[in-house]
């Protein structure tokens, strides 16, 4: 455990210094016991408890890391007290990078039982500004030394949902003129038609950054770097979450408990690099976030793009 975590220490420590946020997606994993995580702080009656371990586990994850990207965020609008017990947990200069709730980004339910009567309809709430500013920014507000980015992650859309790349392009130009100024917003999607440069130069000319994605129907990391204007923003933030062409359920079938490194993604790895090299010494602090899906061990797969 000491070899592993002193060393991820020690290299997050020193980027953070350069204003390169690199961190995990999500932290919750006893898989990480013995490598990030010390079991015995865990320990009721000689047993682990997880209960214990939900609890108190981000105050040893930022021992180590100086920022995480918070998934809750998606399901649910968080409120202050959420985020001030997030923020009690954590040192000076740790930074929560949110993906912003659901509501906000799905155009069409899909018919699964936790949209309950919103299942199989479509959303009146797709990219409203006023209620983003209201129900997610307000509950942050007081505790923006602590914030990170923005994301707004948009699940795969169907030609029912948009017919044309540019038709999204046109909606997300309305809704980022309508947000509030000052913060690190970004846009994550999941259909790789509209890696165009008319949705390169709308981000551009808003200041948000393209998060540059792993996922299983995405082009890898480094394609999308090289694509001409991909980089829109004073930072870089990217979300390392599956290897193009794996399966999400697949993958967590195949990798967990997280414990060890399962599928090498060496262009993943690559990609990495890449974006460190080119953020160090960035304006505005960049993110990089790694999650378990991709190779099986989030932690293994930093150590590599650090080294």
């Amino acid at each position: 455990m000491t070899s592993i975590r002193e060393e991820l220490k020690s290299k997050a420590a020193l980027l953070a210094s350069e204003n390169v946020f690199i961190g995990t997606s999500s932290w919750k994993y006893p898989g990480w016991c013995g490598q990030l995580y010390d079991e015995a702080r865990y320990l009721t009656r000689s047993k682990f408890s997880k209960k214990k371990f939900d609890e108190q586990c981000l105050g040893e994850y930022a021992e180590t890391f100086h920022t995480v990207c918070v998934d809750a965020g998606y399901y649910k609008f968080p409120d202050e007290r959420y985020i001030e017990k997030l923020c009690s947990c954590v040192p000076d200069g740790f930074r929560f990078s949110f993906k912003v709730t659901d509501v906000i980004t799905i155009k069409h339910f899909p018919n699964l039982p936790r949209f309950g009567s919103h299942a199989g309809r479509d959303n009146e709430h797709f990219l409203n500004a006023e209620m983003f500013s209201n129900n997610f920014l307000r509950p942050c507000e007081q505790f923006s030394d602590h914030i990170g980015a923005f994301i707004f992650e948009f699940s795969q859309f169907h030609s029912r949902d948009f017919e044309r790349g540019r038709d999204f392009v046109e909606a997300m130009d309305n809704f980022l003129t309508r947000l509030p100024q000052g913060r690190q917003y970004a846009v994550e999607i999941r259909n790789q038609n509209f890696l165009k440069p008319e949705y390169f130069e709308m981000l551009s000319r808003h200041g948000v950054a393209h998060v540059f994605n792993s996922w299983s129907r995405m082009p890898p990391v480094k394609e999308q770097i090289a694509m001409n204007g991909s980089q829109t923003a004073a930072f870089l933030i990217a979300r390392f979450l599956l290897t193009p062409g794996r399966n999400y359920e697949q993958a967590v079938k195949d990798f967990s408990p997280y414990t060890e490194t399962k599928a090498r993604d060496d262009n993943a790895r690559e990609g990495g690099r890449e974006l460190i090299q080119k953020a160090r010494g960035s304006k505005r602090p960049s993110f990089i976030y790694v999650n378990n899906r991709l190779e099986g061990n989030a932690l293994s797969t930093i150590d590599a793009m650090v080294k």
